[in-house]
């Protein structure tokens, strides 16, 4: 018996218009975790004229994406891409590496690939 493992820590801050994400994600991401994620971003941003957004995205336990989900992450992009003005993803595997790279065409910022979660946070934090 395989044991699969699952699970989405979230956590948003704000302030003024800009917003801070962090995820970590075990095993696969899925369709139902976008539909946590998407309606607390979305309630988060409301309201506000010109949200800058930055993500942390710990993608070391991560498995993929089902297809559905990857889906949801597409219309994400395409519908909040400008809002988000960094994307760091901390990983350990290659196609996490090219991941980054595709997910920075559909947002107005950039996305980079880190396997230091140090020179992530630094990189996050640094002035765009």
């Amino acid at each position: 018996m395989s044991v699969q493992r699952h699970g989405v820590s979230i956590g948003l801050e704000r302030t003024d218009g800009e917003f801070f994400l962090t995820m970590h994600v075990r095993g696969k991401l899925t369709h139902d975790d976008y539909q946590s994620l998407v309606p607390m971003l979305e309630s988060a941003i409301e309201g506000v004229a010109h949200p800058k957004i930055n993500v942390f995205f710990d993608a070391t336990e991560m498995e993929g994406w089902e297809p559905r989900a990857a889906w949801d992450d597409l219309k994400l992009g395409v519908k909040h891409g400008r809002q988000f003005n960094r994307i760091a993803m901390l990983g350990n595997r290659r196609w996490q590496e090219m991941a980054a790279r595709v997910g920075s065409w559909f947002i107005g910022g950039e996305a980079r690939y880190f396997e230091d979660e140090t020179e992530a946070m630094a990189w996050l934090g640094e002035d765009a």
